[in-house]
């Protein structure tokens, strides 16, 4: 009886990995703005055309977390931070630096480019 029921769960268990896995797996939500413009052409013989253009753009921010590693090529408004201080953060440990990413801090270690801290909102 006691084996029975552990090979009906370990069969369970065999069956129903596959579909969280490929939950797991599934894209990161990116946000879209739309932006919509209007542009008014007139004609010759008096009357006017309207003509409503609309420009989807993908959200170029990125959400950092701590140990992930740093890529400046994904960092909007990208500038290492000297003047900490003026931003309230903490003097950063010997071999790391703060870095904006948009309105974010980010400490990264100099050597590896791994994020030791991420502070939202920050710098403004």
């Amino acid at each position: 009886m006691f084996k029975k029921i552990i090979m009906a769960l370990t069969a369970t268990t065999l069956i129903a990995s596959p579909i969280v896995t490929a939950q797991a797996q599934a894209a990161p939500h990116q946000e879209r703005h739309e932006v919509s413009r209007t542009t008014v052409k007139h004609k010759a013989n008096g009357r006017t055309v309207v003509k409503k253009q609309t420009v989807v753009r993908k959200d170029t921010g990125r959400r950092w977390a701590k140990g992930q590693r740093f890529d400046r090529r994904y960092a909007t408004n990208y500038r290492v931070v000297n003047n900490y201080r003026d931003y309230r953060l903490s003097a950063p440990p010997r071999g790391y630096h703060w870095v904006r990413s948009g309105n974010d801090a980010v400490l990264i270690a100099i050597t590896s480019g791994i994020i030791g801290a991420v502070v939202g909102s920050a710098i403004r």
